[in-house]
């Protein structure tokens, strides 16, 4: 084994693996030793055999495909319109003075108040789902791409004058490179909120179509506490993937600012 697989292997941290195995410990002693009611808290042994079950029907992928693609449709609305309006607050003080009052306000409302209002306007459907999903990544996006170019320097702004960048280049060469680190921040946030934006409207705007939250409802409806786990595991595990994907993208887009 060469030296850097060695390395590599040793920083390896397994502390976190800690909390969740003595949990599964106490929670499989419980119901083997008959101390709780297995019908409210299932035995892992259950959950392990519906988790089994619905990974081999193809209706639970398509599920978990139509969430992952309704998250990044409407990650990708939310964070485009989030950057130009966050780097357009952020560059002119005659729109901030404009639009900033209204947008500071309206992102104090809670997200999930506006649902019944969507859901008057555009029904259950997907276009509803995606509006949904677009708002709740354009406030942090917005913010974090605010924040970014507010930070750009004067000095640095002197300089764009003296080498007479049109506005062009000064948005393209100096204001959004240096205003990086914050966009991704924000777009890492915004990719959780567009997460939890997706599978709180597949739970609120249910039209029994397809969606991981539609796992958890059919298991509810059932009284199937196995199938809500599963559902409720399969959600934690795919937007961890997607947040995963996430830090490599945005590590690999700011690899500049190392050298």
């Amino acid at each position: 084994m060469s030296t850097t697989s060695t390395t590599t292997a040793r920083h390896i941290d397994l502390r976190g693996w800690v909390l969740p195995l003595a949990l599964l410990a106490l929670w499989w002693a419980l119901t083997a030793a008959g101390r709780v009611n297995t019908k409210l808290i299932v035995p892992p042994g259950s959950v392990l055999h519906v988790a089994a079950t619905t990974l081999s029907d193809a209706a639970f992928w398509r599920g978990a495909l139509s969430s992952v693609t309704r998250d990044v449709s409407g990650f990708v609305v939310g964070a485009l319109g989030g950057v130009a309006l966050g780097s357009l607050l952020g560059a002119s003080r005659w729109a901030d003075r404009l639009i900033g009052p209204s947008f500071h306000t309206l992102r104090q409302i809670s997200l999930f108040a506006w649902l019944p209002l969507l859901s008057t306007w555009l029904g259950y459907g997907e276009l509803a789902k995606l509006v949904f999903i677009s708002l709740s990544t354009l406030y942090p996006v917005a913010l974090g791409a605010y924040e970014g170019v507010r930070g750009v320097t004067r000095e640095h702004l002197e300089v764009a004058k003296v080498y007479r960048f049109t506005r062009v280049q000064l948005l393209f060469r100096l204001i959004l490179p240096a205003a990086a680190p914050q966009i991704a921040t924000g777009l890492t946030l915004g990719l959780v909120y567009a997460w939890v934006a997706t599978i709180g409207s597949e739970f609120l705007l249910a039209n029994w179509g397809n969606g991981l939250g539609n796992i958890i409802i059919k298991g509810r409806s059932a009284f199937n506490v196995e199938l809500i786990i599963v559902g409720m595991l399969a959600i934690g595990l795919v937007g961890t993937l997607l947040n995963r994907i996430a830090a490599r993208l945005e590590a690999h887009a700011l690899r500049w600012q190392v050298r």
